[in-house]
């Protein structure tokens, strides 16, 4: 397992607040352990689909794109955006996602239910996770 960058100081207006994370490049999944003893684990393709750009959310409220064919995406590389999120880096070169640390701890605690709307999603739109 590798390290991600060292982790700061919280910044103004963070309501959660990380103490680890952990990139495990070859299981493709992502670790962030909070300050209130939660740990999330994230694979690769949720992190991917459920990008916070403006490419998957869209520029308005309820434009959000479904991402299909990333059941095999891996990350890349991780940085830190100043102390209150990172950025990740995908394989298939999408690096414009910003994820807050308020956006991680949210996407974690609903994992199940996001996973299962954007299966769903996918279903509806007759679309698959391969490539």
């Amino acid at each position: 397992m590798t390290e991600a960058p060292a982790l700061g100081t919280p910044a103004y207006g963070t309501r959660v607040w990380p103490t680890g994370i952990d990139l495990d490049r070859a299981e493709k999944r992502l670790t962030v352990a909070f300050e209130d003893g939660k740990t999330f684990t994230y694979p690769a393709e949720l992190l991917r689909v459920e990008s916070p750009s403006a490419e998957v959310r869209g520029h308005g409220g309820d434009e959000k794109k479904i991402v299909a064919g990333r059941r095999h995406v891996g990350i890349v590389n991780i940085e830190p955006v100043g102390n209150y999120a990172i950025r990740i880096e995908f394989d298939d070169l999408h690096d414009t996602g910003i994820y807050s640390w308020t956006y991680l701890y949210g996407l974690g605690r609903n994992k199940d239910a996001i996973w299962q709307r954007y299966l769903d999603a996918l279903e509806e739109k007759g679309l698959s996770r391969d490539p």
